[in-house]
């Protein structure tokens, strides 16, 4: 079955946008690592002086309110203002899967948090927290942060280990948009390692057996391949570089899996199965039946028929014997 890429955004995010996302995750990463430290913990690189105001009392007790107020950092940088949020939530809406695979990269870096699925976060931290329900007047698309994510809901029930996949490939994309910075000069540092690095990881994703029609997991991989495309496109122009060396990506043939189906659907459907077999036996059946009462039929009639023969050669027979008796009494 060919996969097929969602063309689920009008406008592409820019160069200009792109790198302003990859900075704002850098400075996230500049004051809370995305790798753990040495003793297996959350690393803090500072104070966390711009996260904290983003946390209960101006503290943030435990790893998940430091996750959290890092994200509420991002989502403020992107829609914290009118402009900000007129400009983005319109047209670039896609930031959000970024956000969300940063935040699920993050909470699968410790599997001890009780947070399995996004929607287990969501629910304890961004549903009733006001900073994800501050309202932003003069924007009629999205009133508040919150809004913005539930649209992103089937998101919220993958797995944390699904999603958090995609990290190291939005990393990668985001170092080559650094390095290129709007300038053809720097094509020839990104075009061979880091999209050599890129293209393999994306190639391994694409293979997945979560990799099925209408998921949201095929719409974050289209939202990277553009966003790798756009860079590649770039770079075309570029006169210091073999541009061959930017591999491509192909739109391979996978063999596509279905979701899981629960006990409950599976029951389901083999109770179906069980209708169908029933129902093609009655049908089966049925058409035997139908086939053999023309054949009853015709067999009925030619007895029938054969019955009126014999009745009447019998009662021919029968006046030709009294007639010879009759003659024979006669003679004599």
């Amino acid at each position: 079955m060919q996969t097929e890429l969602y063309n689920i955004r009008s406008i592409t995010i820019n160069f200009k946008l792109y790198n302003f996302v990859c900075q704002h995750f850098n400075s996230v990463r500049t004051y809370f690592s995305d790798e753990l430290s040495d003793d297996g913990n959350y690393n803090f690189l500072s104070d966390g002086q711009q996260f904290k105001k983003y946390c209960r009392n101006n503290s943030c007790d435990n790893n998940l309110e430091k996750i959290n107020s890092a994200c509420l950092q991002l989502f403020n940088a992107f829609f914290g203002d009118y402009n900000a949020f007129k400009d983005n939530a319109k047209k670039n809406i896609d930031v959000v899967y970024y956000i969300i695979i940063w935040l699920s990269h993050m909470l699968n870096l410790k599997q001890d948090n009780g947070i399995n699925k996004l929607n287990d976060f969501y629910t304890k931290h961004i549903k009733t927290n006001t900073h994800y329900n501050n309202k932003i007047y003069g924007v009629n698309v999205y009133n508040y942060y919150k809004e913005i994510i539930d649209q992103k809901r089937d998101l919220l029930n993958m797995n944390n280990n699904i999603i958090s996949n995609f990290y190291k490939a939005f990393k990668s994309l985001c170092e080559m948009y650094s390095v290129f910075d709007g300038r053809t000069s720097n094509c020839k540092k990104i075009c061979s390692k880091d999209a050599n690095q890129f293209v393999e990881k994306y190639k391994e994703l694409n293979g997945d057996s979560n990799n099925t029609d209408n998921s949201p997991y095929r719409k974050i991989l289209s939202i990277l391949l553009a966003d790798y495309n756009n860079l590649k496109n770039k770079c075309k122009d570029a006169q210091d570089i073999d541009f061959s060396t930017f591999p491509e990506i192909s739109t391979p043939q996978i063999a596509i899996k279905g979701p899981e189906q629960s006990s409950d659907q599976k029951s389901a459907q083999n109770s179906e199965q069980r209708f169908e077999q029933n129902s093609d036996v009655t049908s089966s059946s049925s058409s035997i039946v139908s086939k053999l009462i023309p054949v009853l039929s015709i067999f009925g009639a030619i007895a029938f028929f054969l019955g009126i023969s014999y009745k009447r050669k019998a009662k021919k027979y029968k006046e030709e014997n009294e007639s010879l008796i009759n003659y024979s009494e006669y003679d004599d």
